[in-house]
């Protein structure tokens, strides 16, 4: 028996709960460009309007696995992979 899921199932089943690291986005140095957004392979890093017409990446913590993939692809290096106290 094969077990196997889709990128992005991880919005039917709440995931975030056995994570070891977290990311935390620095908004003030964030350019806005998408690319964390673009990466996530869960679909859980959303840009949404902050700042005017600036858009910034807010993350939906029930679903992510912080995997690190935003944090490690983003270009300016405002997202920190961060120990997660439980």
């Amino acid at each position: 028996m094969k077990i196997e899921s889709k990128s992005g199932s991880s919005i039917n089943n709440k995931t975030g709960g056995w994570r070891t690291f977290i990311p935390k986005v620095k908004i003030e140095k964030c350019i806005g460009c998408g690319m964390c957004a673009k990466v996530c392979p869960e679909g859980v890093v959303f840009m949404n309007e902050v700042q005017g017409n600036k858009k910034k990446p807010e993350i939906d913590f029930d679903f992510c696995k912080g995997c690190g993939l935003c944090a490690e692809e983003c270009p300016i290096k405002c997202i920190d992979m961060n120990l997660e106290e439980k």
